[in-house]
């Protein structure tokens, strides 16, 4: 089992830069497949971004490609959501999510994820 906490999200200006983190305690998260999904008030839950358990391999939504980078740090527990240029349609509450199984497969799917963290609030004013 693995328990994650994201942390980054605040109020910036639209053009602006956030790097979000998800911090993660438990067991193997070196091997587990790592998503990012955002929800803003009113819509449906959205793929951002995912990452795979040694870092090659990354996909990204098609509204943050160019945009945002994912990255992650096995050795300290953690992966992160760089976000450049932002947009007042990226304002949502982010969240993280682990895996064990599935490969690469369906890694845009949120069912497919088993743990979740709590979210962190990311807000762009234009």
């Amino acid at each position: 089992q693995v328990q994650l906490v994201e942390s980054g999200g605040e109020l910036v200006q639209a053009g602006g830069s956030l790097r979000l983190s998800c911090a993660a305690s438990g067991r193997a998260f070196s091997t587990t497949m790592v998503g990012w999904f955002r929800q803003a008030p009113g819509k449906e839950r959205e793929f951002v971004s995912a990452i795979n358990w040694s870092g090659g391999s990354a996909w990204y939504g098609d509204s943050v490609k160019g945009r945002f980078a994912i990255s992650r740090e096995n050795a300290k527990n953690t992966v992160n959501l760089q976000m450049n240029s932002l947009k007042p349609e990226d304002t949502a509450v982010y969240y993280c999510a682990a895996r064990y199984s599935g490969g690469r497969s369906s890694y845009y799917s949120g069912g497919s994820y088993a743990y979740w963290g709590q979210g962190t609030q990311v807000t762009v004013s234009s």
